[in-house]
């Protein structure tokens, strides 16, 4: 009998122009599938789900007029226009392969250095992986680092000033710009929204940007973390090349292109795979 109801139901929508429930239920799934892998397809979502093509590509259309996906051939990826994924959602989207980035890049960070962490999810791992560190002094415009370090009473923590970016808890603007220029630290941890197959490091907010650019000007090593999603995805102001950083560390292996340049560049890079 709900079987029954839930068929005249989505008839009537359906007679209605209305989204069927089905299909309304399968939305936030692909999203989540393309938040996670940076695109889908139509053969492996018709797989996934056991419904026809013709059925995932009225999904992907709906999605893509919605401005939640953009449309290229044989599936879909997300936006790549001026805005990123939210806060929170950054912070659950490859949670493990942060954390293990994050250690790995901690271990090369030696005790009695200063250190820079910026904004971003990738770096309050590192935060967290930096709590039995000695003697460091943190420089940050990242209130949640700040706050992840409170933890740690063998690290100074200095905050920068600027604009507090709520959403994040980010500091930015020339304020932060001026106090950056008055330290030059031994190590800058830094992370980026997006990399494309040139290597250059990409973000959505042209403030964050010059604040990155400052923060590697003012360090004698750069340190990049940053998972594989990053390499799928694409971002409209760019902050530097990989060719200025010294040591990258990520999850996965490279694109062979880059991995190229990586190597002409002598940027070594590190991988934390998955145990």
């Amino acid at each position: 009998m709900l079987a029954l109801d839930k068929t005249l139901e989505i008839m009537r929508q359906q007679q209605a122009g209305a989204t069927p429930i089905s299909q309304t239920f399968r939305h936030p799934d692909i999203l989540e599938i393309a938040r996670r892998e940076g695109k889908v397809t139509v053969d492996g979502l018709a797989e996934h789900f056991g419904v026809t093509h013709q059925t995932i590509r009225r999904d992907l259309t709906e999605l893509a007029d919605s401005g939640k996906l953009e449309r290229v051939h044989g599936g879909a990826v997300l936006p790549s226009g001026a805005s990123n994924i939210g806060y929170a959602e950054r912070r659950n989207l490859h949670e493990e392969a942060k954390n293990r980035i994050a250690r790995a890049c901690a271990e090369h960070i030696p005790d009695g250095c200063s250190v820079f962490l910026n904004i971003g999810t990738s770096t309050e791992a590192v935060a967290r992986a930096l709590l039995h560190h000695r003697d460091l002094m943190v420089v940050t415009n990242n209130m949640n680092v700040a706050n992840i370090l409170v933890d740690n009473p063998e690290c100074r923590i200095v905050l920068t000033g600027g604009a507090l970016r709520r959403m994040d808890g980010g500091l930015v603007g020339n304020l932060t710009i001026e106090t950056i220029r008055q330290f030059k630290f031994d190590i800058a941890v830094i992370g980026c929204s997006a990399m494309d197959a040139d290597g250059d490091l990409l973000d959505f907010d042209i403030e964050e940007v010059g604040v990155s650019q400052c923060i590697i000007a003012q360090s004698r090593k750069t340190f990049l973390v940053t998972d594989h999603s990053k390499f799928k995805r694409s971002a409209p102001a760019r902050i530097a090349s990989a060719r200025e950083v010294d040591m990258f560390f990520t999850d996965l292996p490279l694109p062979a292109g880059l991995a190229e340049k990586c190597k002409g560049w002598e940027t070594e890079v590190i991988f934390a795979p998955d145990a």
